[in-house]
């Protein structure tokens, strides 16, 4: 006799009608679960960074200041995340760096020096309001913990504002004129040769580290000798109320730090800074 016998249009239907709610089911879990990679991902890079950089400065400064410092660097460095976000750019969560700060990364270029600058001075202005937080909480708790704090918070961000590519206020002249970049290399590269020669280590590393950046990006200030190409020329457009307005908040953030660390630096017991 012959056997029960299904033909494979049949068999194929069965399959399907069988194995559909698992696909079904693995599609949809596959997309929760790239959806956590690409949320989570970004946070552990960011979490693992911030513990190790947390451990080492704990283990060499006291845990309560390394906390603090990381949290004015994480407030500074959310200020350029919210302007870049602001302007329609796509950027990294930050990555901390030990004894360098932290970082964000920027996956696509400003379109022009404008933008540039609006995310350069982002960190600073969110930074300097967490430096004054911090002071405020002297006044309120008399620890002097939130002065050291807050002295600290003031000097990395006015050290920042040195016009300067890598460092923050090299993005921000840009948009007022980039010939003060040559100001920047002036003031920061005699400075951490200074540092260097008097026995500070990370004043060599950095200095080595920041010499390299600004080589990489020297064809920018050799631009300005040589004459911008006219790409160049429409990146640094910008109009005579931009150029006014940013030069106005880049020289009243700078001049506030430095008379805020000023008076910061009174109020502090002798020897603690």
């Amino acid at each position: 006799m012959q056997g029960p016998f299904i033909n494979r249009e049949t068999f194929k239907q069965r399959l399907k009608q069988l194995f559909a709610p698992v696909l079904v089911f693995l599609a949809a879990a596959w997309s929760k679960i790239a959806l956590i990679i690409k949320v989570g991902l970004p946070l552990l890079k960011m979490g693992g960074s911030l513990l190790v950089t947390l451990v080492i400065y704990g283990k060499l400064f006291g845990w309560r200041w390394a906390a603090g410092v990381l949290l004015l660097i994480f407030i500074h460095e959310m200020g350029h995340l919210i302007a870049a976000r602001m302007v329609g750019l796509d950027v990294s969560l930050p990555l901390f760096i030990p004894f360098f700060g932290a970082a964000i990364l920027l996956r696509e270029m400003p379109r022009n020096a404008w933008i540039e600058a609006i995310i350069g001075i982002g960190g600073p202005i969110l930074g300097s309001l967490g430096a004054l937080a911090v002071t405020a909480c002297y006044f309120y708790t008399g620890n002097n913990i939130f002065l050291a704090l807050g002295y600290t918070g003031c000097l990395i961000n006015l050290f920042n504002l040195i016009p300067i590519i890598p460092l923050d206020g090299g993005r921000i002249v840009s948009a007022v004129s980039p010939w003060l970049w040559i100001i920047g290399i002036c003031i920061l590269i005699p400075y951490l040769a200074y540092r260097a020669l008097t026995g500070s280590v990370m004043a060599l590393v950095f200095g080595v580290v920041v010499l390299f950046i600004v080589y990489t990006n020297s064809h920018r200030i050799v631009a300005l000798f040589r004459g911008n190409s006219p790409a160049q020329a429409r990146y640094f457009e910008c109009t005579p109320l931009q150029r006014w307005s940013m030069g106005i908040l880049y020289l009243g953030l700078a001049v506030s730090l430095f008379f805020g660390m000023t008076y910061i630096h009174h109020l502090l017991p002798p020897g603690m800074i």
